[in-house]
């Protein structure tokens, strides 16, 4: 590879990696840059950890021969089960445990290669095989995302010559900066997700990142806990609370969100959402669609647990439609994404009811008259209620429980 060719595929990752390219448009084009210029590839991997709440990492996978039917694979954690088995039998993890950044195996002169992947190499005609380690300092590590890693293959009868390597290594820094940058760009968007919610991520990532900054909508208000939590949590195990927690947190949030609504807040055991999408209508119609969802979910979540001895409960539920201030509210070094207003503390203490009148689910005056005539036909007043820190007394509706399968 003449010095001009490999300045072109350093300008090329320079200007891809500015620009926002993803990390397998990366790896594609590297890749067929490499080959063109003159070094027979034959595959590519290249991976980096990443902070994810189910997955450890992504593995973005190159063929010469085209297109790859999964380009991209997420792996769980390495510490246990079939994943950490793979891992533990790498020459990643070999390289790890040595301390060394590299490994060269000429493996179509090996009778028997060192690793199982590098047999399944030579036996599909690959004929050497280089492994890189590019380390990220203390200060450029995120959680376990602390080195690219990267092993290529050639079918060439020769192997990689000396410059091929010394060519690799020279290039391979530049693709995983370009990586590294599209894949911390993909771990903001997530941890925003994660914990602000959907719609609050997307407008803190367009620039809403102000105190202060809010605009005032109508919402559609969302608010549940767990029936009998405090009783639930004195009398079990204090390692029980918190996986049974996560089961009715995830019954809740999948619900809401499979619904089109956004998560707000989770607040020991109560989960404050808004649907905002649509008409007033539309919005309401979403969530008697989401708590429809959660129904079914507590359903099945109560036969598992109860099976496995666990203790069950279900869900009592608020919803209430107003306006709201949603934006940033705090002070300079700590700001919370979230919805304010009377609206709000009503939605509280309408779903605070459902204790007192014995039902899951309460919809406020305003909710049930936003909804279309059909859904509005099937709820059912339970009495007029003065709330708590509300200034005025309304009237409270369920869904009437003979028909309450058919919303």
């Amino acid at each position: 590879m003449k010095d001009a060719d490999i300045v072109e595929i350093e300008a090329w990752l320079d200007t891809q990696g500015l620009c926002g390219a993803s990390e397998t448009d990366l790896i594609n084009g590297f890749c067929a840059r490499c080959v063109g210029a003159g070094i027979r590839l034959e595959r590519a991997n290249a991976f980096v950890d990443t902070l994810h709440p189910i997955y450890e990492g992504r593995v973005f996978l190159w063929r010469r021969e085209g297109e790859l039917e999964k380009p991209i694979i997420e792996y769980g954690s390495s510490q246990w089960g079939e994943s950490a088995e793979n891992w533990q039998n790498s020459t990643f993890f070999h390289l790890l445990q040595i301390g060394e950044d590299e490994m060269h195996q000429r493996i179509g002169m090996m009778e028997m290669p060192t690793f199982r992947h590098l047999v399944t190499l030579k036996d599909e005609g690959c004929t050497d095989y280089l492994a890189l380690i590019n380390r990220f300092s203390s200060e450029g590590s995120i959680g376990e995302m602390d080195c690219f890693y990267s092993s290529w293959a050639t079918d060439d009868p020769h192997g990689f010559s000396e410059t091929d390597i010394a060519t690799l290594r020279r290039l391979v820094r530049g693709l995983g900066l370009a990586i590294k940058c599209a894949s911390l760009t993909r771990i903001v968007k997530t941890l925003a997700d994660v914990y602000l919610g959907r719609d609050a991520a997307k407008r803190v990532l367009a620039g809403r990142i102000n105190r202060g900054a809010a605009e005032r909508i109508e919402a559609v208000l969302w608010y549940s806990d767990l029936r009998d939590y405090t009783r639930i949590s004195d009398a079990a195990s204090p390692d029980a609370i918190i996986p049974m927690l996560n089961d009715y947190a995830e019954a809740v949030i999948s619900s809401i969100q499979e619904a089109g609504g956004d998560v707000l807040k989770l607040i020991g055991d109560g989960t404050l959402a808004i649907f905002t999408d649509g008409d007033s209508a539309t919005a309401c119609t979403a969530a008697l669609k989401a708590q429809k969802l959660l129904r079914k979910r507590l359903v099945v979540l109560n036969q598992t647990r109860e099976a496995a001895g666990q203790p069950a409960t279900n869900v009592y539920l608020g919803v209430h439609i107003g306006e709201v201030f949603y934006g940033n509210i705090g002070s300079d070094t700590r700001l919370d994404f979230t919805v304010v207003g009377p609206a709000v503390n009503e939605v509280s203490r309408i779903a605070s009811m459902c204790r007192s009148v014995d039902q899951d689910i309460l919809i406020s005056e305003s909710f049930a008259a936003a909804l279309p005539t059909e859904l509005r036909s099937k709820l059912v007043c339970v009495g007029r209620f003065a709330l708590r820190g509300v200034g005025r007394a309304q009237e409270l509706f369920t869904i009437d429980p003979a028909i309450i399968r058919s919303i």
